[in-house]
């Protein structure tokens, strides 16, 4: 084992609690599944959250009162937001058009509601993680699938304006991207961009990934939100805490708003106002504290993935019939198995029957058309629970392999 994958105390194998992780870890994970089960599924840490977040908590928990929040959001939560995201990612948006909201999916379909009425068309990219399709739907609308190459994530702008029509309102983004684990280059973050200016377009633009980069070669993050205001001023970011911080239990997320019109009918349209939504400021005060302290443990946690990564990718790369690439952000990877001779599908149950590892099939339910050939497995794991469930697929897959 590489030094780099044990150095960190917070992120050693004994960091990882599976009985408490059989309590409450849902979502097709350890609760979910029998005890002899290796899940490598939802893109949810197996490790504790920052100590910062626990301790704000603790601390706010302490003071024993529980009362109404401004319906807008703490100012303390919206003005750390504002600052993070200058600093960190280079977007000016002020504090007042910050809305916090519980978690990025509840954004999402938030932005498909207030945006797109029946008949309209919305440009998802496929593969991409299954909300994207759900939200819109949900809203009456038609998604339109831009391919994206299920190995490199890569995709063609002028595919992508080409599906642009008299119906099209919004595309969607996800960077960097799930499944694949591409980080857009800046000069594809601009295309987008300038072809959703042109036509007039929404972008609602999903960066719940965006502090998993592993900067490989150079590459780093470039927020839509960043870019010159004329070309995105219809441009709505959403984030959400689970995947840095290791929060999805506490739903937390916020919205980006371009100016205070759009803040408005956002703010309206989740009931803000008559205090039927929002996010519980018990939360509210938990991601602040996530934001302000808890950038070391973030990074500890990235040295770690990043490790896990490259150690995942090379057994994945070595096994027979199998074809991966390699994540430059998220936690995620998305093997191809088609030459193994079964669906995504069937590779999935007979993984978890015989080998007892559950992996995530890349389904037209998951993750759109272009998923199908793959699978999703998760690696914000130990190193001895990922040695685990590898182990086991390179045993499934050579036992296969033998029957041939």
């Amino acid at each position: 084992m590489s030094l780099s994958a044990v150095s960190d105390h917070r992120f050693a194998d004994e960091a990882v609690n599976i009985t408490i992780l059989r309590q409450r870890a849902y979502n097709h994970r350890w609760a979910e599944q029998p005890s002899d089960v290796i899940p490598l599924t939802a893109a949810d840490p197996d490790f504790p959250a920052p100590p910062a977040v626990r301790d704000a908590i603790v601390e706010y928990v302490e003071g024993g009162y529980f009362s109404y929040g401004p319906p807008g959001g703490l100012p303390e939560f919206r003005e750390t937001v504002s600052e993070t995201v200058r600093t960190r990612k280079g977007i000016a948006v002020p504090a007042g058009r910050v809305l916090p909201i519980d978690s990025a999916a509840r954004a999402m379909f938030l932005m498909a509601e207030v945006i797109l009425s029946p008949g309209d068309e919305a440009i998802i990219f496929d593969p991409v993680d299954f909300l994207f399709k759900r939200s819109v739907e949900a809203a009456g609308a038609t998604p339109v699938f831009c391919p994206v190459d299920p190995r490199s994530g890569a995709f063609d702008p002028g595919e992508l304006e080409s599906l642009v029509t008299p119906r099209t309102r919004m595309i969607a983004v996800c960077n960097p991207h799930n499944p694949t684990g591409r980080v857009l280059r800046r000069g594809e973050v601009q295309a987008i961009a300038e072809i959703a200016a042109r036509h007039n377009l929404w972008i609602m633009n999903d960066e719940i990934w965006s502090d998993i980069v592993y900067g490989d070669g150079g590459i780093a993050f470039t927020s839509l939100h960043s870019l010159p205001a004329e070309l995105t001023a219809r441009t709505v970011t959403v984030y959400g805490f689970s995947k840095t911080f290791a929060m999805a239990g506490l739903r937390a997320g916020f919205v980006l708003l371009p100016d205070d019109e759009t803040y408005e009918r956002f703010f309206h349209a989740a009931h803000m106002p008559a205090t039927a939504g929002g996010l519980a400021p018990l939360v509210q005060v938990a991601a602040a504290a996530a934001l302000r302290d808890g950038w070391d443990w973030v990074s500890g946690f990235v040295r770690h993935l990043r490790s896990q990564r490259d150690y995942a990718h090379r057994r994945l790369t070595a096994l027979p019939g199998v074809h991966c690439g390699s994540p430059e952000g998220t936690y995620v990877l998305f093997p191809g198995i088609a030459d193994l001779g079964m669906t995504a599908e069937e590779v999935a149950t007979r993984l978890v029957t015989e080998a007892r590892v559950a992996v995530v099939p890349g389904t037209t339910a998951f993750f759109g058309p272009g998923g199908e050939g793959s699978v999703r497995l998760c690696f914000a794991t130990s190193r001895e629970i990922l040695r685990e469930g590898l182990d086991r697929i390179e045993n499934w897959i050579s036992h296969q392999k033998e029957r041939v």
